[in-house]
């Protein structure tokens, strides 16, 4: 590790050592600083500096040991695991975690099959506050959805959970974003519901990845007429447009669409159900795709947007 600065460093004199404030960290690796102070709180997995006057300060051996946290994250690692598993190597390799995620998903169902609002805010809120962004995604909330849509398929009662769970994950994802939106400037990612579907719920996951990437978001949760998807950017600013649907797309309106309005992503699982089209398309072909939420944030990633 690196030498722990001096006592009598002030905290700009220790970033200009080279050392880390917990919000550039968070800039870096994608981890917000609540759950960073969380891991280190409560499962002393990232234990940063602190100045006399408690300011975190972090090393690139601790961005390293946050990228490993994340590795095993990503594999389905309870984070109350993690540990161990960076500390011993014998247990690492023998290590065939239990998956928490199953039973936090189970009880997500139980809390939407009984409409309990608290109760679903409660156990997600619980697991922003210990997980990234985009492990959440992955292991949690598109697992979920899965699971939500065949439970649905002609059971009794479908209607009434599936509004009730679709008004409650965009207010809560919504408020999430208006409150970053608020700490952000620049231009924003412009998202729009091309679906005949009000409240697409892996419109608003993928939302809730760029706003938590620092970067401001709209949501336009319903689709907008020919001609007015151009203007609505242009008024907006947007550094680039995604349009998202689950649902078939008129490919001729779309790449209207497209070529009014410049720097555009296509994605949900349109770009399944269009892929071989879309290849063929004299105008859609050149069209960066993505299926889900996380690879339309990887796409935005490589096109230097996020």
């Amino acid at each position: 590790m690196s030498p722990a600065p001096a006592p009598d460093n002030d905290y700009n004199q220790a970033l200009a050592e080279g050392w880390l404030p917990i919000r550039e960290v968070s800039r870096r690796t994608g981890v917000n600083p609540v759950t960073l102070r969380a891991w280190e709180r409560r499962y002393g997995l990232v234990v940063p500096h602190r100045t006399p006057k408690g300011h975190r300060l972090y090393s690139a051996e601790h961005l390293a040991r946050i990228e490993s946290v994340l590795t095993w994250l990503n594999r389905g690692v309870p984070v109350s695991q993690v540990k161990v598993l960076l500390e011993s190597p014998a247990q690492r390799l023998r290590q065939r975690s239990e998956n928490e995620w199953q039973p936090l998903c189970q009880q997500l169902l139980e809390a939407v099959a009984e409409l309990a609002e608290r109760k679903l805010d409660d156990k997600l809120n619980q697991a922003m506050a210990l997980y990234p962004p985009s492990t959440l995604c992955q292991q949690l909330l598109m697992p979920l959805l899965r699971e939500l849509d065949l439970r649905w398929q002609g059971q009794p009662g479908a209607a009434a959970q599936r509004a009730f769970f679709l008004s409650w994950l965009r207010s809560k994802l919504g408020a999430r974003i208006y409150h970053n939106n608020r700490q952000l400037s620049g231009k924003p990612v412009l998202l729009i519901n091309q679906s005949d579907l009000p409240m697409e719920p892996a419109l608003w996951i993928t939302a809730w990845l760029i706003s938590s990437a620092d970067c401001p978001v709209e949501v336009f949760d319903v689709s907008l007429p020919p001609g007015e998807l151009a203007s609505a950017a242009a008024l907006l600013g947007a550094r680039t447009t995604v349009l998202y649907s689950s649902r078939p797309l008129h490919l001729e309106r779309l790449a209207t669409q497209v070529m009014d309005a410049g720097l555009v992503l296509l994605a949900g699982p349109c770009v399944e159900i269009h892929r071989s089209e879309l290849a063929m398309h004299p105008t859609l072909s050149s069209l960066p795709l993505a299926s889900t939420p996380l690879d339309a944030c990887q796409q935005l990633q490589m096109a230097n947007v996020l």
